[in-house]
């Protein structure tokens, strides 16, 4: 018998019996999107989180601080000799200070960090409302906490200006310590906000600080040429006294994390599946008994055992292949819905749109192949059997 006569006989239980059919892959849909709709939340969960702690540059950056010893610091020396280091694409630096900011008459306690502005790129640092600045300018971004100080919010902060006033500790040569007052002068205008409500803070351009005395850096972000550049540059630092760490350790460690959610979430939807495949074995072996006189006549023609082993997991592959199909369009359409619904309910409350879901195209396929596996393996046992029934007894049964 060839595989179109096998297929054409395997087809037939969708016509003679349709609605029974339908039930059992519909069935197997249900499982396999239950798994679908549960992993694509962990992998969606996945990505909102890392997308925004991350960039393409932040992954392949190293953040430099002090050593622990005060002889080893960021001086303007010893940042030159950091950038003399092989590997090394580009390098930011960042000087904190604390003070206040001034706005319309207004006065609030904050943190000022002078940064380069590719700070905001080597570090991840997303704006969430406006932009960033360039370092030749008289610009700042500002956390929201810091909005909120003088009442605004993130839209009604863009365009404001504000004064800074910074207080410098200064250390004299006899050791004897004494905070400096550096008031600007200039207005810095607000063109971003970051959506941080912990924290007051603003960033200014480390340029537009030059009447600032900065002996000493408190963090650098440094771009190495490519990833294998990472680990041999970090330790060339480090030797140096310098403490190392990078953000791409924090995201092997969150996809560690990660992995583990999404196989709990697996094993939810797993169940699923196994219940319906429960359902699928039992339409298979109830499909035997009613076709046990067909079985009788095929194998009188001369139709081989193998024949009607192959046409039972034929049958069986085809309803897990069409169920992993209507599983995966099930699993889709439910995450679309539940994203649909929950961005619905951001949006109201004033927040930012999500995609809460993502299926990556090597899983969908994998989930096709997976279900059609199901379907296959659960059709072993009543192939088995029915290839096994002698002829002149199925012939007899009623």
């Amino acid at each position: 018998m060839n595989f179109f006569d096998s297929l054409t006989l395997a087809t037939r239980m969708f016509k003679n019996r349709p609605m029974r059919t339908f039930l059992t892959v519909l069935g197997v849909g249900v499982g396999i999107g239950a798994v679908l709709f549960l992993v694509s939340f962990g992998y969606g969960l996945q990505n909102v989180i890392l997308n925004r702690i991350t960039t393409a540059d932040s992954l392949l950056s190293l953040d430099v601080s002090a050593g622990p010893s005060d002889l080893v610091d960021l001086s303007p020396d010893n940042i030159k000799k950091i950038q003399a280091i092989s590997g090394i694409k580009e390098v930011s630096r960042m000087a904190s200070f604390s003070g206040q900011a001034t706005m319309d008459n207004q006065t609030a306690d904050s943190a000022f960090y002078g940064i380069d502005s590719s700070f905001f790129r080597l570090g991840g640092i997303n704006v969430d409302k406006g932009t960033i600045f360039d370092d030749n300018s008289r610009k700042a971004v500002v956390s929201l906490a810091e909005a909120k100080l003088f009442n605004l919010d993130a839209n009604t902060a863009i365009g404001k200006k504000i004064k800074l006033t910074l207080y410098i500790p200064n250390t004299d040569d006899q050791g004897v310590q004494s905070i400096d007052t550096f008031k600007g002068e200039d207005e810095y205008q607000i063109v971003g906000v970051i959506s941080d409500e912990e924290s007051s803070y603003a960033f200014v351009p480390l340029d537009s600080l030059a009447g600032v005395n900065i002996v000493k850096f408190d963090q650098l972000k440094i771009k190495v040429d490519n990833s294998g550049l990472l680990n041999d540059v970090r330790n060339k630092i480090m030797e140096s006294g310098f403490l190392v760490s990078s953000l791409s350790d924090t995201i092997d460690e969150a996809n560690k994390i990660f992995k583990i959610v999404q196989i709990v979430l697996f094993m939810f939807g797993f169940i699923a599946l196994i219940v319906s495949a429960i359902g699928m074995f039992n339409t298979m072996t109830i499909s035997l008994l009613e076709r046990t006189n067909e079985i009788g006549i095929m194998r009188s023609i001369g139709i081989s055992s193998a024949d009607i082993r192959k046409i039972f997991l034929m049958e069986a592959s085809l309803m897990g292949f069409l169920g992993g199909i209507g599983g995966i369009f099930i699993g889709m359409l439910s995450g679309e819905l539940i994203n649909l619904a929950f961005n619905a309910l951001a949006s109201s409350l004033g927040g930012k749109s999500l995609s809460l879901f993502y299926s990556p195209s090597w899983f969908v396929l994998t989930i096709i192949i997976f279900s059609t596996f199901v379907g296959f393996f659960t059709g072993i046992y009543p192939s088995i059997r029915a290839s096994r029934l002698n002829p002149l007894d199925a012939l007899r049964y009623r």
